[in-house]
């Protein structure tokens, strides 16, 4: 299947111009992804890119880990074909396959967490440069901070992504549902550029997730950091290439936080627990550590279940992403009724969460391991 996938998409090639509408661009992604995923694989296994199982990691077997190289080759060649690229996608793509290509390195060899950071800090400069950036404050003085929060912004949803890949077909299909709206939202607003290079990540990540999710059988390849890292950057990225509505600031703040409303949930409140607790005392220690107390676990341990924890996020994602569809044509004070309406979702879950996590403490049940993130 694999191979007949990578034939249909070198026949599309030899027979299609440089151009495509959205479902094609989608399904040429996902052939693209699905074929290649298991080439890659072997050239993980023969070049040493190999998760393997100890005491802190919920698989069993040795597993590759370099499931990104097949994901972004997927995406660049379907947007390849297309003729919405322009300087700031040219950017945001060369800064993503960046990532992936240091990501591998990590993968096959490590690299230190202060070279990942500094590397994400440089590619997101790079992209600010080529003119992705929040536009949320006016005047001269308000370019500083937007670079600022630009760069806050990038930084933070791509090591959100990375934290969330822990558990099989997490990662890939929270960011394929996630790029999917985003691109919907973007056709609907008039964006047609970021609603085709959206179909090509959803696509690519579709293709990925049999390979990631398989029924009754662990995954036989995970992400790796060259697929959390720069896949994450390209959602970052993407989500602040366009305004989402011209001349209102907080509509187009809201429209990417409804969307992202799930990472950044996990985020704030696993690093607001581990300050809380003390297991966090510095950034070097929050980059660094690896804790089972990410939303899957959480969601794990209260449904006893992984799959059922998966589809539990994905619910919720989609549910508090679809609110993003009603400020395409909204107003301010539209978006802060969606923003107070995710929040109250969102702190419904933290005390529904927090309830589970008492009982299982007090069955001698709900201590926290070192496990979670990529390291699984």
């Amino acid at each position: 299947m694999p191979v007949v996938a990578l034939l249909a998409v070198g026949l599309w090639f030899l027979a299609r111009p440089p151009s495509g509408g959205i479902p094609e661009i989608t399904l040429v992604a996902l052939l693209a992804s699905f074929g290649l995923t298991p080439f890659v694989r072997l050239i993980a296994l023969r070049g040493g890119a190999v998760d393997h199982p100890d005491a802190r990691k919920r698989h069993n077997t040795p597993t590759p880990k370099l499931g990104g190289v097949a994901v972004l080759s997927a995406f660049v060649l379907a947007l390849g074909r297309t003729a919405t690229i322009d300087r700031e996608m040219l950017a945001i793509s060369a800064s993503a396959l960046t990532l992936m290509l240091a990501g591998a390195l990590d993968d096959t060899r490590g690299l230190s967490a202060r070279l990942r950071l500094g590397l994400q800090l440089s590619c997101s400069l790079v992209v600010i440069a080529a003119g992705v950036r929040l536009n949320l404050l006016p005047g001269p003085v308000g370019v500083a901070g937007n670079v600022l929060l630009s760069v806050l912004w990038i930084v933070g949803i791509t090591n959100a992504y990375n934290f969330i890949d822990g558990m099989d077909g997490l990662a890939p299909s929270l960011g394929a549902l996630i790029a999917l709206l985003m691109g919907l939202v973007a056709s609907l607003s008039g964006q047609p550029g970021l609603a085709v290079a959206c179909a090509a990540l959803a696509g690519a990540l579709l293709g990925f997730l049999p390979h990631n999710l398989r029924s009754g059988r662990p995954a036989s390849i995970f992400l790796g950091d060259s697929g959390s890292a720069s896949v994450g950057f390209l959602l970052a990225a993407l989500a602040i290439k366009e305004d989402w509505a011209e001349g209102d600031p907080l509509v187009s703040l809201a429209t990417p936080v409804l969307l992202f409303s799930v990472l950044i949930y996990d985020m704030i409140q696993t690093t607001v627990s581990r300050v809380v607790t003390g297991r966090v005392r510095s950034f070097r220690e929050w980059i660094d550590f690896v804790g089972r107390d990410h939303i899957h676990h959480r969601f794990t341990r209260l449904l006893g279940d992984q799959r059922r924890a998966l589809v539990l996020i994905l619910s919720l994602s989609l549910g508090l992403g679809l609110s993003a569809f009603g400020l395409h044509r909204g107003d301010g004070p539209e978006a802060i009724i969606f923003l107070v309406h995710g929040a109250l979702v969102l702190l419904v879950v933290a005390v529904l969460e927090g309830s589970a996590g008492r009982d299982d403490a007090a069955a001698g049940t709900g201590r926290a391991g070192p496990n979670g993130g990529k390291k699984r």
